[in-house]
């Protein structure tokens, strides 16, 4: 009788565990209550689904192998600059100091800087080396941009101009800011030892500055989610993915450098090259904890977009176009009424489309040449471009619209369809559908109504 009373409650225990399982899994999102907890399980789900159906683990592995061939034209940048201003062995200091878990894969990558840099003074660092390494570098943070831009949905990206600015100015100013760090930090322990020697808070404020790489940590991975993706971020999103991971990411290095007691045993194996397979591991790691947090950030800030996530997922080709068709309705008529061009975020604000299907619908409508993006001022036209017409919005009618979505892309192959009955039976098939649209009703997409009236059956479900 007992044992028949436990398995009551463990079986009611399992059921209550799978229920709450389906509702984190499925059921979130149809949930509409505004709690806390209901958010974040809804930020957890969109960030777990996000990571997966982008294939990040698979990305990671591709900047992990970006990452190491342009380590060293990275580092010879950034000493060629350090140099140049005296201070190239603070900056190799700073380096030991970021990176300690990675000291002897920095001294083999410095001995090979060493060697590049020496051909410099001997006139070979120039022309092609130089655009070597700078096609390098750019290539690197390209790669990233675009990794960033794939969690986010963007398609739009930086102009090879902007990428280039942007990219040079980076790494004309990372030497410089690491060795303002260091000299902060230099500034303040002497400050610390000075003013609190004797004094009880002494330790505390040791303690303090210990954090600092931590807290340094946290502004990289906060700068690096709020600028880098071509699309517009919420600072507090970017805060939130920069704390934790550049936690994870402290952590991370901890258990490395700890971890070097049980290197002897790569050693024996590896020999000299021991420092690879723990520098690919690390760098693994290291990427995968930074789009992690890019996939927070997204998650953070899309969750409310993602309510019908699984309504949209298996749309129906008639839904498709008849979306498209009521997008460039509304471009149509913005453009006719002088209210501006329409926006991304005006989908995804005001109507409320979920950010990928709004991304998705634009990009249809602007391969289709239906749309085209429009420069405006007071406004980053990358991160939110802007769409009018391509045409008067008077010659846009609902089949001219539907026709050219349908016909969207190569019909090649139909012309090299060698059997005699399938072209003949696609030759019906075209006249058939020519016939139908001529005697086919049609109407302007500027004189479509923005709601049914009141009279029409199809409203009051007659």
């Amino acid at each position: 009788m007992s044992e028949k009373n436990d398995s009551q409650p463990r079986g009611n225990l399992l059921k209550r565990l799978m229920q709450n399982i389906q509702y984190c899994i499925n059921g979130v999102w149809d949930d509409t209550r505004t709690l806390w907890s209901v958010k974040t399980v809804k930020i957890i789900n969109l960030s777990v689904r996000s990571f997966l159906d982008r294939d990040l683990q698979v990305r990671s592995c591709a900047l992990t192998y970006n990452t190491v061939l342009a380590i060293v034209p990275a580092l010879a940048m950034l000493f060629a600059i350090a140099r140049g201003f005296g201070f190239q062995n603070l900056l190799q200091s700073e380096l030991f100091r970021y990176f300690p878990a990675q000291h002897q894969a920095l001294e083999t990558a410095l001995t090979y800087v060493d060697n590049y840099l020496a051909q410099a003074s001997q006139g070979v660092f120039v022309g092609i080396g130089l655009i070597f390494l700078l096609w390098t570098l750019i290539s690197l943070m390209s790669n990233v941009e675009d990794t960033f831009n794939h969690v986010w949905g963007t398609t739009t990206k930086r102009s090879l101009h902007r990428k280039f600015t942007d990219y040079t100015a980076l790494f004309l100013l990372l030497p410089v800011l690491m060795v303002c760090s260091a000299g902060i930090s230099i500034f303040m322990s002497d400050a610390v030892q000075h003013v609190f020697e004797g004094n009880p808070l002494s330790p505390v404020m040791h303690r303090l500055l210990a954090f600092m790489p931590t807290v340094i940590s946290w502004i990289i991975f906060t700068a690096a989610y709020y600028l880098v993706p071509n699309a517009k971020v919420h600072f507090k999103g970017a805060l939130l993915a920069g704390i934790l991971c550049g936690t994870v990411f402290e952590m991370v290095q901890w258990l490395f450098v700890t971890g070097q007691v049980y290197v002897s045993k790569y050693n024996a194996i590896y020999g000299s090259f021991a420092f690879l397979p723990l520098l690919l591991v690390w760098l693994q790691l290291s990427w995968l904890i930074a789009l992690s947090g890019v996939v927070l950030s997204y998650a953070w800030q899309n969750f409310d977009s993602f309510a019908y996530r699984d309504k949209t997922k298996d749309m129906s080709q008639v839904a498709v176009n008849d979306l498209s068709i009521t997008v460039m309705a509304l471009a149509t008529k913005r453009f006719k009424q002088h209210q501006g061009p329409l926006k991304r975020s005006d989908l995804i604000q005001e109507y409320e489309l979920p950010a990928p299907l709004a991304e998705q619908l634009l990009a249809r409508l602007l391969k289709a040449g239906l749309l085209i993006k429009v420069a405006t001022s007071g406004e980053d036209d990358e991160q939110d471009p802007a769409y009018q017409p391509t045409a008067d919005p008077d010659d846009f009618s609902l089949t001219s619209v539907l026709m050219t979505l349908t016909e969207e892309g190569s019909s090649k192959f139909v012309g090299h369809i060698g059997n005699q009955r399938l072209t003949d039976q696609l030759a019906v098939l075209t006249a058939l559908r020519e016939q139908r649209q001529k005697t086919a009703t049609d109407v302007n997409l500027l004189d479509l109504p923005d709601s049914l009236p009141a009279d029409n059956p199809i409203f009051n479900g007659q």
